[in-house]
């Protein structure tokens, strides 16, 4: 349950965020750009303090918090308003087809070895940055996607055109048995966040554009209950953003993998 802080931090959020769409909403448009500074002009006018990181106003309606009702409202059934990048300082709502990439908890969860490092485990800051150390440490990209992978760098900040700036939690590069080379920009969701459809568009428009020779095999990692981590590998069809595959997985001592475990997994061709 949220704290009284977080409530108050969304009521405030929720306010501007509205004030902003109605300015520019008109009924029947599927897509309308606006300003950051605006957020300041808003918080003004109607006497809310301003954040201090203007940008975690539109991370927090991407992938924390719902859009207030009567924004939800004016979309059509099985629709719903996203927030993209537009430009440098620039957002654009539009309206896109309803999209929940949630894990499926009937998916069977295959435990691996845990390799990471005590000391990691001990003084992780964030969930987001012990979700990204544990994929890295354990490998989980090259098992969840059969290619060999190197982390290139995370926390990748930088710009692009027609978008305006975006941040992606890890990329990597790899190379599989047939030589063929890829980039993995990788997204990490833990504690309230929620998947980004938007962010995927982002991470594989981004990686064709600063590495058009790679193949791009965008992921999602997430935790979930149970000490599982859900990993997605994602593309994008006809606009939309779509599950290629899915995969669970728990990390556990050496010692808890039992032979009925391996067995189940000797079934398995893929």
């Amino acid at each position: 349950m949220p704290d009284n802080k977080t409530v108050r931090k969304q009521n405030r959020y929720s306010a501007i965020i509205e004030n902003i769409f109605f300015t520019h909403y008109v009924p029947g448009e599927s897509e309308f750009q606006f300003a950051r500074d605006e957020i300041v002009h808003v918080a003004t006018q109607l006497e809310i303090a301003l954040p201090k990181n203007l940008g975690d106003l539109i991370y927090s309606f991407r992938y924390r918090y719902d859009l207030p009702d009567s924004i939800l409202a004016t979309a059509k059934e099985g629709l719903e308003w996203i927030i993209e990048g537009s430009g440098q300082a620039l957002y654009r709502f539009r309206l896109a087809r309803l999209s929940r990439i949630i894990p499926n908890e009937q998916l069977i969860t295959v435990k691996i070895p845990d390799s990471t490092p005590e000391i990691i485990t001990a003084y992780a800051l964030s969930d987001e940055q012990a979700l990204l150390a544990k994929v890295r440490y354990n490998r989980l990209i090259d098992i969840f996607l059969g290619i060999t992978a190197y982390s290139l760098q995370n926390h990748l900040r930088t710009n692009l055109k027609g978008t305006g700036q975006l941040e992606i939690d890890e990329v990597y590069v790899g190379i599989d048995r047939h030589g063929r080379q890829f980039v993995v920009p990788v997204q990490a969701k833990g504690g309230s966040d929620k998947h980004g459809v938007v962010q995927t568009h982002q991470d594989i428009a981004f990686s064709r554009a600063k590495f058009p020779d790679l193949l791009c095999r965008a992921v999602s990692a997430q935790f979930m209950s149970d000490n599982r981590i859900a990993m997605f590998e994602l593309a994008v069809q006809d606009g939309e953003v779509k599950v290629v595959e899915e995969k669970h997985y728990r990390l556990v001592p050496a010692s808890d993998i039992k032979s009925a475990d391996l067995e189940l997994y000797n079934l398995r061709n893929g």
